[in-house]
C-alpha cells in the first residue's frame, strides 16, 4: 500500500496536500477527484451516529450512554454493539464515528462523566479495545478520543493539565494504547494542554502515539483545536472542522517560506490516503456492512440497556410480582434523560419512557410529584400542525429580505442548524405552527435560540429580543440556548398560530431555533401532595430521579453532586408513606442519595439510550436480569470524594496531583467508604465463588449460582502489592470475567492477567518488581473472598 500511496502524493502539488489535511466541510473530509479520493462524511459516534446533518427526518438508534456500556463489563456486548454502530454509519453514508470517548472519571464532576466508560484505565481499556475492533471489522473507522487528558469541561479550550509521566502512561495514556494496539485508524486530539503544550501540537502525538506503539492512523483534531499554523510541523494530521483558515493559505506561505517542512505535510497526507484506502473512499466503494432491521436494533439497545442496570441495593421487593397498583412518580418518568448533551446527543426515531414501559405490563398510576425543570420543552408534535399542510410538525423558512429561499416541512420543536446550507445562506429564519391546547390553564409559549428573535400569536408580536448565549462554550450555547416566553390563558382544544423569527446576532452563526411551550401545571405543593396519597394507597410506589440537560453535558462542568429540585424530599416523604419504594436513578454519573438506606431498592439506570422504558420493565419485573456493575465509585457525599476538583488555577494550570491516585484507588488510600463502591452491583440471584487457582497469568475461579433463577456475575480479579518499593494503589483492577449460570449451576470463569497489570512506569520504561504479588479475586473492590500469590 506504502509504494501506491506515494504514486498518488507525487501527482499532487502543495496546495492540493494542503486542501486534505483540513476538511471539506463542518462534519466532512477533503476529497481529490484527480486521485480517485472521495469525500469523506463523518458523525459523532459515543452514543449513536448522527450523520452529517442534526435532522430528526434522518433519525438515528440511541445507544446507551458510555457509563452504561462499562457497566455491563461485557466484551461480547460491544461486538454487537459495535455493528449496530457500523451498520448505522453506512446507512447515513459516514465513513467514521467519532468515538468511543475514553477519557476517564477523574472527578463525578466532570460533565462529559457519562460519555466516557469507567474511573478505572483497564476497564476504560478493555471496553475501547471490544469497541474499536468491532466496528472496525466493518469497514467504518472508529476514532477514540479525546487525546488526552481532556477528563473535565471547565476552561477545556485552555486548561493544562499538568501530569508526571508516569501517571500518564498507566493511567490516561492506558486506553489509547489498548485502541492502537486494536487497530484503530483515527484518533482525535483534544483541546486542552498537557505540561504547558496544547494536544494539537504536542510532543505526545509522536511519541509514544506515532513512533513507540507504532499508530498509522490519522491524528484529526477535534472542532477547532488547531492554534497555529505552524502547528502543522508537529504531529496533528488534519484539522477539523474546515476549510481552516490557518491550514490554508497562511500554511503554503509558511511551507515555501521554509518555516514548516513539506515533508511534515506530506507524512499527514500520506496518513489520509492509508485512512481512505481503509475505508473505501480511495480508488473503490465501502465494505457493505449488514443492515440492522428496525426491530433486532431496538430488541439490542433494549437488552444493553438491562444490561447496564445496577441494582445497588435490593431488600427482596425487587423484582416486583404481580402487584396490585403500582404508584409512578416522579418528573423523570414521563421526560427522562434518554442520552447526555453534547456532540452524544442524537434524534431516535422513537423512545419509550418509564411511564410507557411500565404500564404496558403493570397497573400504573403516574405523576410527577415534583416539577424538575423550570424550562419549556419544545412543542410536541401532538400539539401543533404545519399551517400548510394540516400535518403534525411545524413550517419552517428560510429567508433573503422577502424573498422565500427555501421552505421545509419539519416534525420537531427543537431544529439545529449548524452546518445547514440554507441557514447559512438565511438573512432570516422562520418557524410556524397551529398550536392546539390539549388542557386549559396558562400555557407558557415563547422560543430558545440565540440571535435576534421574536415571537408572535395570532398576529400579534409579543416579544422582541436579540438574545446573547449564557456562556462562552458553543456546545452549551446550541443545546442549551436562553429561553423566553409570554404567558397566555387557554380552553382546552383552543389553537393559537405560533411565529419564531430568528436573525442571527451577536455575532454568532444560526444555530439552533426552538418553538417551546410549558403546560399548564398544579402548584408545586399541590402536586407534592399528590404523589404522596398515591405513594400511601398505592401496592408499591416507584420513584424515578435524575438529573437534566442543565446538569449533565459537554460544555461544563457540574458544581454539586445533589439532585435538582426537590427530589431527595420526594423520594425521603415517598418512603415514609410506602415502605415498599423502589428508586430508579436516571442519570449518566454519581449523585448523592441521602434516602439510600430507608428504601426498598435502588437501580442505577444511568442515560439507557431510546428503549429506556421497555428495558426498565424488564428489569423490575424479572424477565431480565438487572446486569450491571459500577464501572466507577458513587460516593455518600461530595465532602467525601477524594479528588474532586476539575478547575484550572488562575494560570489554566490543572494539577493532576493525586497522580495514579485516582477513582477507587483514591478512595481506598483515604479510607473513606462511598456509598458503594466500584464494581457493585447486585442481581436477583445469589453466587459463591470458590476454588480460585492461578496457573501463569491466567486465575480459575468456580462460580456457583446458590439462588433460585439464572443469573449473571462479573468476576474482578484484583493485584495487590503492600510490600513495594514503589508508590501503588491499595489495589487495582488486573482482569475480569463475566459468567452466567442456572438456578444451582456451577461454572468456570477464567481471568486472563495481562502483563501490563504487573508493571508500572520508570524512566527506564515498563518494569515488572521483583517478587510476588497478591491476587485477590470477588465481585467489587471491596468484596473479595479469595486470595492466592502470583510472580
Amino acid at each position: 500500500m506504502t509504494d501506491a500511496i506515494d504514486d498518488l502524493l507525487v501527482k499532487l502539488d502543495l496546495p492540493a496536500k494542503i486542501r486534505l489535511i483540513s476538511g471539506a466541510g463542518f462534519f466532512r473530509f477533503a476529497g481529490d477527484e484527480s486521485i480517485g479520493l472521495a469525500e469523506m462524511p463523518v458523525s459523532d459516534g459515543p452514543s449513536g451516529v448522527r450523520g452529517e446533518q442534526w435532522d430528526e427526518r434522518d433519525p438515528s438508534v440511541s445507544l446507551p450512554s458510555g457509563t452504561a456500556l462499562a457497566a455491563t463489563w461485557d466484551r461480547d456486548l460491544l461486538t454487537d454493539i459495535g455493528a449496530l454502530i457500523a451498520a448505522e454509519a453506512r446507512r447515513k453514508d459516514v465513513y467514521a464515528v467519532l468515538g468511543p470517548t475514553i477519557n476517564l472519571h477523574r472527578s463525578p464532576l466532570g460533565g462529559r462523566h457519562f460519555e466516557c466508560f469507567s474511573e478505572d484505565p483497564m476497564l476504560t481499556a478493555e471496553i475501547a479495545d471490544a469497541y474499536v475492533r468491532a466496528v472496525q471489522a466493518h469497514g467504518v473507522s472508529a476514532c477514540p478520543k479525546h487525546y488526552v487528558a481532556n477528563d473535565s469541561e471547565n476552561e477545556r479550550f485552555t486548561a493544562d493539565v499538568i501530569a508526571d509521566e508516569r501517571t500518564l502512561r498507566e493511567l490516561y495514556l492506558y486506553p489509547f494504547e489498548r485502541s492502537v494496539e486494536a487497530g484503530a485508524w483515527m484518533v482525535m486530539a483534544a483541546y486542552n494542554s498537557v505540561n504547558g503544550a496544547t494536544m494539537t501540537e504536542n510532543d505526545l502525538l509522536d511519541e509514544p502515539l506515532k513512533g513507540e506503539w507504532g499508530f498509522d492512523g490519522v491524528v484529526v483534531s477535534d472542532w477547532t483545536a488547531v492554534r497555529s499554523t505552524a502547528g502543522a510541523a508537529k504531529g496533528n494530521d488534519l484539522a477539523m472542522p474546515g476549510p481552516w483558515e490557518l491550514w490554508g493559505a497562511p500554511l503554503e506561505q509558511a511551507v515555501r517560506d521554509g518555516q514548516v517542512p513539506e515533508s511534515a505535510i506530506d507524512d499527514k497526507v500520506r496518513r489520509i490516503l492509508r485512512f481512505a484506502e481503509r475505508v473505501g473512499a480511495l480508488h473503490g466503494t465501502p465494505t457493505p456492512v449488514p443492515a440492522f432491521g428496525e426491530d433486532a436494533a431496538r430488541q439490542l439497545v433494549r437488552e444493553a440497556a438491562s444490561l447496564a442496570m445496577v441494582l445497588a441495593t435490593n431488600d427482596g421487593t425487587l423484582p416486583l410480582r404481580e402487584p396490585a397498583r403500582v404508584a409512578l412518580l416522579g418528573s423523570a418518568a414521563a421526560e427522562p434523560r434518554f442520552m447526555g448533551g453534547g456532540s452524544a446527543t442524537v434524534i431516535p426515531t422513537r423512545t419509550t419512557s418509564p411511564l410507557q414501559g411500565l404500564s404496558e405490563v403493570l397497573p400504573v398510576v403516574y405523576t410527577p410529584g415534583v416539577h424538575l425543570s423550570e424550562n419549556m420543552i419544545p412543542v410536541p408534535l401532538d400539539l401543533v400542525t404545519d399551517p400548510e399542510t394540516g400535518e403534525p410538525g411545524l413550517r419552517l423558512r428560510y429567508l433573503d429580505g422577502d424573498t422565500v429561499l427555501a421552505s421545509e416541512h419539519r416534525g420537531a420543536g427543537s431544529l439545529m442548524l449548524f452546518g445547514n446550507p440554507n441557514a447559512v445562506q438565511a438573512k432570516t429564519i422562520e418557524l410556524r405552527g397551529r398550536l392546539r391546547a390539549d388542557m386549559a390553564g396558562e400555557w407558557r409559549i415563547g422560543f430558545a435560540g440565540v440571535g435576534a428573535l421574536t415571537l408572535t400569536l395570532d398576529g400579534e408580536q409579543v416579544l422582541d429580543e436579540t438574545v446573547l448565549p449564557d456562556g462562552a462554550d458553543p456546545v452549551e450555547m446550541l443545546l442549551n440556548p436562553p429561553q423566553r416566553f409570554v404567558t397566555r390563558t387557554l380552553a382546552e382544544g383552543e389553537e393559537v398560530d405560533v411565529l419564531v423569527r430568528m436573525a442571527p446576532g451577536g455575532g454568532f452563526p444560526a444555530m439552533g431555533i426552538t418553538c417551546a411551550v410549558g403546560r399548564p401545571r398544579r402548584s408545586d405543593d399541590e402536586e407534592f401532595a399528590a404523589a404522596i396519597e398515591l405513594a400511601r394507597t398505592s401496592d408499591v410506589a416507584v420513584v424515578v430521579v435524575g438529573t437534566t440537560e442543565q446538569i449533565e453535558s459537554e460544555g461544563f462542568d457540574r458544581t454539586t453532586l445533589r439532585l435538582p429540585g426537590r427530589q431527595d424530599e420526594l423520594v425521603a416523604a415517598v418512603a415514609a408513606a410506602n415502605p415498599r419504594t423502589v428508586v430508579v436513578v436516571n442519570s449518566g454519573s454519581p449523585v448523592e442519595m441521602p434516602w439510600r438506606d430507608d428504601v426498598a431498592a435502588v437501580l442505577l439506570t444511568w442515560f439507557p439510550g431510546q428503549e429506556f422504558g421497555s428495558a426498565l420493565a424488564d428489569v423490575l419485573t424479572g424477565a431480565a436480569e438487572p446486569g450491571g456493575r459500577l464501572p466507577t465509585t458513587w460516593p455518600k457525599t461530595i465532602d467525601d470524594v477524594p479528588v474532586l476538583n476539575t478547575k484550572p488555577e488562575p494560570d489554566n494550570a490543572l494539577p493532576y496531583s493525586e497522580g495514579i491516585h485516582i477513582g477507587y484507588r483514591a478512595w481506598l488510600k483515604s479510607g473513606v467508604a462511598p456509598a458503594y463502591p466500584f464494581g457493585h452491583g447486585l442481581g436477583y440471584t445469589t453466587w459463591e465463588l470458590d476454588g480460585l487457582t492461578v496457573s501463569g497469568r491466567t486465575a480459575t475461579v468456580t462460580a456457583r449460582n446458590t439462588g433460585a433463577r439464572a443469573g449473571r456475575q462479573v468476576v474482578q480479579a484484583y493485584l495487590s502489592r503492600p510490600d513495594s518499593a514503589v508508590d501503588r494503589p491499595v489495589r487495582w483492577l488486573a482482569g475480569f470475567a463475566v459468567v452466567e449460570a442456572g438456578a444451582g449451576e456451577s461454572v468456570s470463569a477464567t481471568v486472563e492477567l495481562p502483563k501490563r497489570s504487573f508493571e508500572h512506569w520508570t524512566e527506564q520504561g515498563w518494569v515488572v518488581e521483583p517478587g510476588s504479588f497478591t491476587l485477590r479475586v470477588g465481585t467489587s473492590v471491596t468484596a473479595l473472598p479469595l486470595t492466592a500469590e502470583i510472580g
